[in-house]
């Protein structure tokens, strides 16, 4: 069976097909633009539902922050070994064997990728609705009893991800043009909205926001949905460690996707150096913006407040502290440029996993192939198929809230093959080795699994529907390799 399966000094030549014109800024981007989507603007209010502190809130992105930065230096090693398409499914391949990374193609394909880029694009229309309201996720084109429903913004994320689909089978540089100018231009907005709020920001919300900034507490709601009181219930020992895994759950979703650029290691100038590189300056930009914009959040309104933000966009009720009526415009504008960018990063490089599929024999035949432009078009009109029908299901938002799970769960095994490579292939060529091997991995790995157990135990919600699309993969694994035989 393994046999058939392409080596790593095969893999690399197959990808010569493809265009290498992406240099380390460009990675960088990807990095960047694909992690930045809609959910910095949103999660903080769930975040805080669950830990009712400042001190905690922040804890959690810091936390949040180290463990994408630890994950972003061990890849440099694995990015660096295998500098072709595909990226954390031929990790896990050459790590383990062919099964464990189909189960990680499987789900990515059935909605850790796809379902992100239905999120984002539907994000992308629930914000145009601010401006055009009639393209709003308000506006129900189709509705049922049964509870089934179809809103324009459905429809605006579905026509979004048709263009940026059709924009990336015409080569890879249009798609690394929108990519650098709307990462660029979300960063600087970014940037605007966080000092503008600081300079905003009330003393006297600060520091009441701040006066019992390390006692945790939950609100009535995320024990109880059913509750209408406003109270709140002091947490310590392992329940205060389960809220936070639950908060995470958001900081986790909005911090995701920086692996993307591995993916398209055989489209990367120099990938053996700007893959690791990009990987490592594209967190680190993340992660500060991350902090910094919960930082100002806290400086500007109170707990209280941002934590029952309408329809939980905390984001939007700090614009609308910091710049009047006119915020909800501004905040618009600025999360329509932020998903966008994010939508094109996300489709630009998911392609590139199925078609490394499908060289192994594990995926449709056709998806396989390059088109003139050097770029795999029937992979990226699958994904497209996928992603536009869970925007049509509406189920995308519960299913990414329940992969988190299974995300982490698929990067600890990623990380702890770092480990078993060494051993594996101890003279294998590595131009970049893992920063601070074997401690920071090790740490990452007890991180990941403790997060994974603490779900398991206080939110089996969040881990059970991940773990079913994970199982749903085998029987199509054997399905594929029959196939293959014929």
């Amino acid at each position: 069976m393994t046999e058939e399966i392409l080596t790593p000094v095969e893999a690399i030549a197959e990808d010569k097909s493809f265009k290498r014109s992406l240099g380390l800024t460009d990675a960088t981007m990807i990095v960047a633009g694909s992690m930045i989507g809609s959910g910095i603007f949103i999660v903080s209010a769930d975040m805080l539902k669950d830990l009712g502190s400042a001190g905690w809130l922040i804890g959690a992105w810091l936390i949040t922050g180290f463990m994408t930065l630890t994950a972003a230096l061990s890849y440099g090693e694995l990015s660096a070994m295998f500098p072709k398409a595909g990226g954390q499914y031929v990790y896990l391949r050459e790590a383990y064997n062919p099964f464990v990374g189909f189960l990680y193609g499987w789900s990515f394909f059935a909605v850790i990728q796809t379902g992100t880029i239905a999120a984002v694009g539907v994000a992308f229309g629930k914000f145009l609705g601010y401006l055009v309201p009639s393209l709003g996720d308000g506006n129900i084109l189709i509705g049922s009893a049964a509870g089934f429903k179809i809103s324009a913004a459905q429809l605006v994320g579905i026509a979004l991800i048709v263009l940026l689909t059709y924009i990336n089978t015409k080569g890879i540089k249009g798609g690394k043009i929108i990519q650098t100018t709307f990462t660029s231009a979300k960063l600087l907005a970014l940037f605007g909205l966080i000092i503008f709020g600081f300079l905003a920001a009330k003393a006297f919300i600060w520091q009441t926001n701040w006066q019992d900034a390390w006692i945790m507490k939950q609100h009535i709601s995320r024990i109880d949905p059913k509750s209408t009181a406003n109270s709140w219930t002091p947490l310590i020992g392992t329940a205060a460690l389960g809220a936070i895994a639950s908060a995470m759950v958001g900081s986790i979703f909005s911090s995701d996707a920086w692996n993307n650029v591995t993916f398209i290691a055989g489209e990367v100038k120099n990938p053996q150096r700007n893959i690791g590189l990009s990987l490592f300056l594209g967190t680190l930009i993340v992660t500060v913006i991350y902090v910094a914009a919960n930082l100002m959040y806290v400086s500007v309104l109170p707990l209280e407040q941002l934590a029952f933000a309408k329809d939980n966009r905390i984001a939007l009720s700090v614009a609308n502290e910091i710049f009047g009526a006119i915020g909800t415009t501004i905040l618009a504008l600025l999360i329509m440029v932020s998903t966008f960018g994010c939508n094109n990063g996300l489709i630009l490089a998911g392609a590139r996993v199925y078609y490394t599929m499908a060289k192994d024999r594990l995926f449709f035949k056709q998806t396989g192939r390059l088109n003139k432009a050097a770029v795999p078009e029937f992979a990226l009109w699958i994904q497209c198929a996928m992603a536009c029908a869970l925007c049509l299901s509406g189920q995308y938002g519960n299913l990414l809230d329940m992969v988190s799970f299974v995300v982490v769960l698929f990067y600890v095994l990623t990380i702890l093959g770092v480990f078993i490579l060494r051993k594996k292939q101890p003279n294998a060529n590595r131009p970049y080795k893992a920063f601070g091997y074997p401690v920071l991995p090790a740490l990452y790995i007890l991180m990941g699994i403790s997060f994974c157990l603490l779900l398991i135990i206080y939110k089996p919600q969040y881990t059970w529907p991940g773990l079913i699309i994970v199982l749903l993969g085998i029987p199509i694994y054997f399905v594929a390799l029959a196939s293959r035989k014929k």
